[in-house]
């Protein structure tokens, strides 16, 4: 009975390792708990958000311990004041449990030592080294901002060979991709910022050695207006032959003048497999290619997200799709603003029409409309069709109405309670409201009334007028009673729409 609980206190601890808060918690329990919370916390150690890796002396003392002996003489040359607690003995193996590399990261880390380049550069070369005779196994690396050329030593080739996760960024030079490329080929998810507005042929060597690369991302982050080089023609068609095993891409083209922006209706068609589609802002398109667009098939998608786009294009995409989508998502001031001047009513009409014809599975979604009636009478079919909802964020804008009063937005707010009261699906526990309306007291107050006996529900909201203390009063009577879950007010719109994945 103590072996199976001891197996199963693993397995719920194994399933922490992004919820960095509990998990470090479980260092304070006893020596039992901490025991089992060292390996996981020390597989990959460098990517907690908690963490300000260049204050924290304890990680610099912890891996200059295993650095000691080696650099002894350096550091007596340089001066380097170390921390008075250096010599003391190291409770675990840390570095036996790691499984990643994170250069920024350990840049950071080694520049509590000295603020000497000189000097950090060295003891970061002495890292590595040890690093990759110490490490059992090498799963994922991010390389963006490395200064060491780690294929130098002899261990690293066979770590390697094991990657499954690289970051990296186009500034680093293409030969050392091409160095990576032969014993490199095993990369399941693959990470490119784009810094750099030139074509970088090793990158694109790297891909076409892949034999089982799953998860792509491509991101731009440069600063040039205008490319005289296209950088992403030969890396996207290096990514084509990989259609039979590529399943997640997401993909932020920055605006560049000058570029053919046919290349991705060339492309993505060819990515049958795909079962996440992200297309993040400042992607653009003309008439010609949405039409190309919209004519999209992918029988196995569950995750669709296009900012930037139009409804009519996302409505096409779900149409032509498997059946199988679980989450829609999309930014309202993207959508709204396209669709001013070609016909938001009747796309959005058209969306919801799709969506509840085409998603019977569907758990996220985002979803725009007028305050018409027949809106909100197809906006209440889709709460019947679509009994697997989680969690929504609805849009109502006014576009084509002038007279915005607060009298309507009450009016619009009322309607909408009533109809999810009437309709929402028990599995919904969290909605997010945006734009052209509010609820007013009474209104809020009957609705969280008649939602007792439902799952506890989360509320985000842009609007301020929930911070007044009569609606603060409500809202924290019904989270005592357990009927709100939580209820989140921000000005930022962008905390309100779904992060992406």
């Amino acid at each position: 009975m103590s072996k199976l609980n001891n197996d199963i206190f693993s397995i719920i601890i194994e399933e922490l390792p992004r919820d960095s808060k509990t998990l470090f918690s479980c260092l304070m329990v006893n020596r039992y708990w901490c025991k089992i919370a060292i390996p996981i916390l020390w597989r990959n150690p460098w990517c907690y958000d908690s963490i300000n890796y260049r204050n924290k002396n304890s990680l610099f003392i912890i891996i200059f311990h295993y650095l000691i002996d080696d650099i002894k003489e350096f550091i007596t040359n340089q001066r380097i004041k170390l921390p008075s607690d250096s010599k003391q003995s190291l409770l675990f193996d840390y570095l036996s449990f790691c499984r990643s590399i994170n250069a920024n990261t350990i840049n950071s880390i080694f520049s509590i030592g000295s603020s000497l380049s000189y000097n950090q550069f060295f003891m970061q070369n002495k890292f590595y080294e040890f690093f990759m005779k110490k490490c059992p196994e090498l799963e994922y690396l991010d390389m963006r901002s490395i200064q060491h050329r780690i294929l130098i030593f002899p261990e690293a080739k066979v770590l390697l060979e094991s990657l499954c996760e690289l970051k990296c960024d186009t500034s680093i030079n293409s030969s050392y991709f091409k160095k990576l490329s032969p014993f490199c080929q095993y990369i399941q998810r693959l990470i490119i910022v784009n810094t750099y507005s030139k074509p970088n042929y090793g990158i694109v060597m790297l891909i076409e050695a892949q034999k089982n690369l799953k998860h792509f991302e491509w991101k731009d982050d440069f600063h040039d207006d205008f490319l005289t080089e296209n950088p992403y023609e030969e890396v996207f068609y290096a990514l084509e032959k990989k259609a039979d095993s590529l399943n997640y891409l997401r993909i932020y083209f920055q605006y560049v003048g000058g570029i053919d922006n046919t290349l991705l209706q060339e492309i993505l068609p060819k990515l049958y497999k795909l079962k996440i589609l992200i297309i993040d802002d400042y992607l653009f398109f003309g008439e010609v290619q949405l039409e190309k667009l919209k004519l999209q098939v992918y029988n196995e998608l569950e995750v669709l997200s296009i900012n930037s786009n139009r409804l009519n294009v996302i409505s096409s995409i779900i149409e032509n799709s498997g059946r199988r989508l679980k989450k829609i998502l999309f930014k309202s001031y993207d959508i709204t603003n396209r669709e001013y001047y070609n016909s938001f009513d009747e796309s959005s009409l058209n969306f919801i029409r799709k969506i509840y014809e085409n998603c019977p599975s569907i758990e996220y979604l985002s979803v725009a409309f007028s305050p018409s009636k027949e809106h909100f009478t197809e906006f209440e079919k889709l709460l019947k069709n679509c009994q697997n909802l989680k969690s929504l964020l609805i849009i109502i804008n006014n576009i084509v109405t002038t007279n915005k009063t607060n009298e309507k937005f009450l009016e619009n707010g009322k309607i909408l309670l009533e109809i999810l009261i009437k309709s929402a699906p028990t599995n919904l526990k969290e909605i997010r409201f945006y734009d052209d309306f509010e609820f007013s007291l009474e209104n809020l107050e009957d609705f969280l009334e008649k939602w007792k006996g439902r799952p506890a529900i989360s509320i985000h909201t842009s609007d301020s007028i929930y911070e007044e203390e009569n609606y603060e009063k409500l809202i924290n009577k019904y989270k005592g009673d357990g009927i709100i879950k939580d209820f989140k007010h921000s000005y930022n719109i962008d905390e309100i729409h779904y992060q992406q994945i």
